[in-house]
């Protein structure tokens, strides 16, 4: 579980994310902190993986509480801003102390949770070890991005199409349904059904192993 903690001044808007990310699979809200002060003292109680901060607090800034953070001894979070602040200064300020995603208020809660869920996948596949050639690189920074959808000679990918092609392009080895599925957070027949649809575009190769008895299983990696 993803052990997310909400920072926003109003507390309306901190219960909605909250509820928000208990809803989504995957993550867990650990608290809600409306101040600076508060953030920090939560941050040091329940050791989030993850904040949804926002830049206007009472007390101070979001900024400031990520660059106090950055300086201290403890693990660092990460961090997705959900804020008002549209001066590119901030977001230029944000960007180079390394948040995940930059959120502008007003947005909807789908926004939200296509971007938590994006947060989800790549995290899981930056969490082993091993190398990383350009194609994977750019692969992660598209999960980063939200996972936009890509043109594909079909029209516009559905983005869980283009979530699971960009899970398969990183995997180290051919993977199948039940993986991307638990990996995901959708169901194995979801995972299936665009499996199926990303080989007959092309996108994916089919790789049958055979067992010692019954049924191949089907995996599947990029061409």
């Amino acid at each position: 579980m993803i052990r997310t903690l909400v920072v926003d001044d109003d507390y309306r808007v901190a219960r909605i994310h909250a509820a928000s990310v208990e809803r989504i699979p995957g993550f867990t809200c650990v608290g809600e902190a409306h101040t600076v002060a508060e953030a920090r003292q939560a941050v040091a109680d329940t050791a989030p993986d993850l904040l949804l901060l926002d830049f206007y607090l009472p007390d101070g800034d979001g900024l400031s509480l990520l660059r106090d953070l950055s300086s201290g001894d403890g693990a660092v979070p990460d961090c997705i801003v959900v804020t008002a602040a549209r001066d590119l200064a901030t977001v230029r300020s944000a960007m180079h102390m390394g948040v995940v995603y930059y959120l502008v208020k007003p947005f909807g809660l789908p926004q939200l949770r296509r971007q938590l869920d994006a947060y989800r996948l790549w995290r899981s596949q930056t969490s082993g070890g091993g190398e990383a050639d350009q194609a994977t690189v750019d692969a992660l920074y598209t999960l980063l991005r939200g996972a936009t959808p890509s043109p594909t000679a079909d029209g516009m990918m559905p983005p869980t199409m283009r979530k699971i092609l960009d899970a398969v392009r990183l995997s180290a080895e051919p993977v199948g349904a039940f993986t991307l599925a638990d990996r995901l957070g959708v169901s194995r027949p979801t995972a299936q059904r665009y499996l199926s649809e990303l080989h007959r575009r092309g996108a994916v190769q089919l790789h049958l192993e055979y067992g010692r008895a019954g049924r191949p299983v089907h995996r599947y990696a990029v061409k």
